[in-house]
C-alpha cells in the first residue's frame, strides 16, 4: 500500500527547492539589456542621408557657424593673406549670417543672409560706414539684386522688391512680393540672385537634396521679367548653384555648382559652368564634373550628353559667389578674371576651400588657371572665417562677406592712403 501523504509531502518539497533554486539562478544571471531604440529616420533632403557607415565619415557633419557675429576686434584680419601689393582691411561688421552682396547706384552695399531673417545695407558717409536692418522677418532672405533703383530679395520660396530703397532706408516699407512659385524645400532653398545683361532677374532652384532624382521645378535655373512675369527655365541639370555673372566680353552666363556629396573625398569636384543657349542641361543628377557618371542614378546615361563644365574647382570646396573683374584698380592680369568665394568643405577630413581664388580663362572661355587670391580662413583645419560672396565695388576694389564672423572685407590695390593728422 502506497502512502499518498508522504508521496504528496516528496512532491512539494521538490518544487519549493525547484523553484528556489530557478530563483537564485534567475538572480544571478545579467538583466537583459533593453532593446536600443530604433534610429530616426533622416528628414528628407538631410545632408546626412547617403553617408557612407564608416568610422572616418561618421566624424563628417555641416559645421554650424557661430550664433551671433564675431566683435569687431575678434575678427581674423591679421590671419588673412592676399598677394603682394594688395590690402585687406574690415570694411564694415556686425551683421549676422552676411551672405550675398548687391550694390546701389549711390553706393549702398546690401547683404543677405541665410540662417536669420534679416538684409542689411551699409551706407559710407565721408568714409564712416553705417550697418542698418532694412528688411526683417524674412524666410531665408540670401539672395539681393539691384536694378535701377529698386531691391530685388530672394527668400526660400519667393522673391520681393522695394522700390526707391536709397531713398527710404530710414524707413523702408515691407517687400512687395513679385513671385512666389519656387518650391519650399529647405534642401538648396537658399537663392543667389542676379539681374542679367537682358534686363532680367535670374533665380536658381536647387535638387531638394544631396544626390536625388528631382521633378521639372527643381535642379535648375529661371529667368524672368523684373515685374516677376514670363519667367522660364534657362538651364538644367543643375545641382546648387549659389553665385553667377556674365561674361562682360562675350555677355555669355558662368556659374559655379556644387558636386554631389558621398561619393569619395576626392571627387566629384565643384563645377564652373557656362552657358551658350537657353536649355542647356549639365547633368545632374547624373554626370558630375563633366565625367563621372553616377554610381547611383547615372545607369544607362553618358557624360557625353550633357554640358561638361569649363573648370573645376577642387572637390567639396562649395564654390559660392563669384564676379567677373571689369575694374581698373587691380593690375591689367585680373581683367575680365573670375573671382570665386569657396566657403570650404564638410564633408572632407582636411578642409578644402575656405578661400577666394581667381580664375583666368582662355581665349575660347574655358579655364585657364585656378589660383589662390585671399587664403587664412582654414587654421589646424579649422575655420577662422567662411567666405560667401565676392562683389566689385564702384572704385574696383572687391568686396567679399563672410558669414562665419559676420562681416565684410575690402580688398584694394597700391598704397594704402593714410588719414591726414
Amino acid at each position: 500500500m502506497i502512502d499518498t501523504s508522504f508521496a504528496s509531502r516528496r512532491l512539494l518539497l521538490a518544487g519549493v527547492f525547484f523553484s528556489a533554486f530557478t530563483l537564485c539562478a534567475a538572480a544571478q544571471q545579467p538583466a537583459t539589456p533593453p532593446a536600443a531604440p530604433a534610429a530616426q529616420p533622416l528628414p528628407p533632403g538631410s545632408p546626412m542621408i547617403g553617408r557612407p557607415d564608416n568610422e572616418a565619415a561618421a566624424k563628417l557633419a555641416p559645421v554650424a557657424p557661430p550664433p551671433i557675429p564675431a566683435a569687431a576686434d575678434k575678427l581674423p584680419l591679421a590671419k588673412l593673406k592676399v598677394p603682394a601689393g594688395f590690402n585687406i582691411e574690415v570694411y564694415a561688421s556686425g551683421m549676422a549670417n552676411a551672405r550675398s552682396l548687391a550694390q546701389s547706384d549711390k553706393g549702398t552695399v546690401f547683404v543677405g543672409s541665410r540662417l536669420v531673417d534679416k538684409v542689411y545695407a551699409i551706407t559710407d558717409k565721408d568714409g564712416r560706414k553705417s550697418v542698418k536692418v532694412i528688411a526683417s522677418g524674412l524666410y531665408r532672405p540670401n539672395g539681393v539684386a539691384f536694378k535701377d533703383g529698386t531691391l530685388y530679395i530672394a527668400e526660400l520660396s519667393k522673391v520681393s522688391k522695394i522700390e526707391k530703397i536709397d531713398d527710404v532706408l530710414d524707413n523702408p516699407p515691407k517687400p512687395t512680393v513679385i513671385y512666389d512659385k519656387l518650391p519650399k524645400d529647405e534642401a538648396h532653398g537658399w537663392k543667389f540672385i542676379a539681374i542679367g545683361p537682358d534686363d532680367k532677374l535670374y533665380v536658381p532652384v536647387g535638387q531638394p537634396g544631396n544626390n536625388v532624382l528631382h521633378d521639372a521645378d527643381h535642379g535648375q535655373i529661371r529667368r524672368m521679367n523684373l515685374d516677376g512675369t514670363g519667367a522660364e527655365v534657362y538651364a538644367v541639370g543643375v545641382r546648387n548653384t549659389v553665385g553667377f555673372d556674365w561674361n562682360p566680353e562675350t555677355k555669355q552666363l558662368y556659374f559655379t555648382d556644387n558636386g554631389r556629396d558621398w561619393l569619395s573625398e576626392t571627387v566629384p569636384e565643384d563645377e564652373l559652368n557656362r552657358v551658350t543657349k537657353a536649355g542647356e542641361d549639365f547633368g545632374a543628377p547624373f554626370c558630375y564634373q563633366g565625367n563621372i557618371i553616377d554610381q547611383e542614378l547615372g545607369w544607362g546615361k553618358d557624360c557625353k550628353n550633357y554640358t561638361p563644365p569649363v573648370g573645376l574647382m577642387g572637390p567639396h570646396t562649395a564654390a559660392l559667389g563669384m564676379r567677373f573683374y571689369t575694374g581698373s584698380m587691380f593690375p591689367k592680369q585680373y581683367k575680365n578674371a573670375i573671382f570665386v568665394a569657396r566657403h570650404g568643405s564638410w564633408n572632407k577630413s582636411q578642409k578644402q576651400g575656405g578661400d577666394v581664388v581667381v580664375v583666368k580663362l582662355n581665349k575660347d572661355g574655358t579655364v585657364k588657371s585656378v589660383e589662390p587670391f585671399l587664403t587664412g580662413f582654414i587654421e589646424d583645419n579649422k575655420y577662422v572665417g567662411r567666405p560667401v560672396d565676392v562683389m566689385q565695388l564702384k572704385d574696383g576694389s572687391l568686396l567679399v562677406s563672410d558669414d562665419w564672423n559676420g562681416a565684410v572685407y575690402r580688398i584694394s590695390y597700391g598704397k594704402q592712403k593714410v588719414a591726414a593728422k
